[in-house]
């Protein structure tokens, strides 16, 4: 069953996350809105959150408004969504093949599907790196996309129910959760899930409840991406909450009861969460003549174009060298967010036939917010250098980078729009999804 027959030029965006969504909303507004090209946007969910968010979901804190229905976003930027998950790639025919969409049961739903392309953009993100450690796939929870996050706040409400609700609590056995990796998703995820357990407590589950939170990290600094000076600051502050740290710690093996590290220790868990890493997704390495890395990635040259002409990619599937740096960009939404500007401007001049844009990437510092407790970070910039930055600051950049992803999505009145009815919905409804 073939798609996109019409004679507009046809434009295929693989992944909704925050480049591709941005850069469908873009193009759609100033292509499809006025019949200059058809804008297709494909991915194998219904909805949109985030990336940077997943941590709040799984800890059942993200108001369930900041997710974006594909559908209606389509409709009101001109272009068109179709759910489905990308299998294969025949580049001389130009069309991408999107396998059928299937329900809990096994039902087909959608049927196996083709799609033609003029100009096809590759932005499916990441997925986590297991480095082929034994158990990992088999007994981690991972974080990748938002229907991963929803099932890890189902089993934390779950397990914490079991663990105890109807318990006498003098016998009660903490819930242990254990985080493989100290980055920002492992360190953001720890604070929230503190945070969660003093909300649980005061909705009077059970006062004196308690979950042991440990975050393992095979390096000896946590959040490399920061200043040893923010680093150690960030370090203290887990562990004033209460969070046990064990630093220098390689994972050898996971199974359903804990996880062995190389010096042989094992820690126990009920919950394991996976962040230790990440790749693009394995089938991408397998994709018509295109070039990968290590790691899967699409290798990319200035302008985000692979060694095809008329495909593209951007966000962390794609590998692309960072000017001025050893190693390519980094796999940050700031980067995506970039690099959906710069393409949504090369397309436009590659249908005028003029020349592609080249990509530079702008480090603007890294953030890191530890709930309500705190946010840090450093920021970067030509004229200040490097500033490290904590508290109420941090947490206002931190939120400004949102926003610029909502803005670029919604536009500057309805991302105020929601912004304020989120702000009177925080004031009525229960701080946490307990379902």
């Amino acid at each position: 069953m073939a798609e996109n027959n019409n004679e507009k030029h046809k434009i295929v965006i693989v992944g909704g996350g925050a480049a591709g969504l941005e850069l469908a909303t873009s193009l759609g507004s100033k292509l499809g809105k006025k019949g200059l090209a058809e804008v297709t946007l494909i991915d194998a969910a219904s909805t949109h959150i985030w990336k940077p968010l997943l941590h709040e979901v799984a800890a059942g804190t993200l108001d369930e408004s900041e997710q974006v229905e594909y559908l209606p976003q389509g409709h009101r930027n001109h272009f068109h969504f179709r759910l489905g998950k990308m299998e294969g790639l025949d580049r001389q025919k130009k069309q991408i093949y999107v396998s059928p969409t299937l329900s809990d049961s096994g039902e087909e739903l959608i049927p196996g599907r083709t799609f033609n392309y003029d100009t096809l953009v590759m932005s499916v993100g990441s997925v986590s790196n297991t480095f082929n450690i034994k158990g990992v796939a088999e007994h981690c929870l991972f974080l990748d996309v938002t229907a991963q996050a929803f099932k890890f706040q189902k089993q934390l409400f779950e397990s914490y129910l079991k663990s105890y609700i109807g318990k006498d609590s003098a016998n009660v056995k903490p819930l242990s959760i254990a985080i493989v990796g100290a980055g920002a998703t492992g360190v953001e995820l720890a604070a929230q899930l503190h945070e969660v357990t003093n909300v649980l407590a005061i909705y009077g589950l059970n006062e004196k409840s308690t979950v042991k939170l440990t975050i393992i990290e095979a390096a000896t600094q946590l959040l490399p991406a920061l200043p040893i000076k923010l680093a150690a600051a960030t370090q203290q502050q887990l562990i004033d909450l209460g969070v046990d740290l064990k630093m220098g710690r390689r994972v050898t093996e996971i199974t359903k009861e804990g996880i062995t590290t190389h010096d042989g220790e094992f820690i126990e868990a009920d919950l394991k969460v996976w962040a230790a890493g990440i790749k693009a997704p394995d089938w991408m390495k397998n994709l018509d003549g295109l070039e990968t890395n290590h790691i899967n990635q699409l290798v990319v040259d200035s302008t985000l174009k692979t060694n095809d002409d008329d495909i593209f990619a951007m966000g962390d599937c794609a590998a692309c060298v960072w000017q001025g740096h050893t190693g390519n960009v980094p796999p940050r939404a700031q980067a995506a967010h970039q690099q959906a500007s710069v393409l949504c401007k090369s397309i436009i001049n590659r249908l005028k036939g003029r020349h592609l844009v080249n990509f530079v990437y702008y480090d603007y510092g890294s953030l890191v917010s530890l709930g309500k407790y705190t946010t840090v970070g450093n920021l970067m910039g030509n004229l200040m250098g490097t500033v490290s930055i904590g508290g109420f600051i941090a947490k206002v950049v931190y939120l400004s980078l949102y926003k610029m992803h909502q803005v670029a999505i919604h536009g500057y009145f309805r991302t105020a729009m929601l912004t304020l009815s989120n702000a009177f919905r925080r004031s009525v409804y229960t701080k946490i999804k307990m379902h």
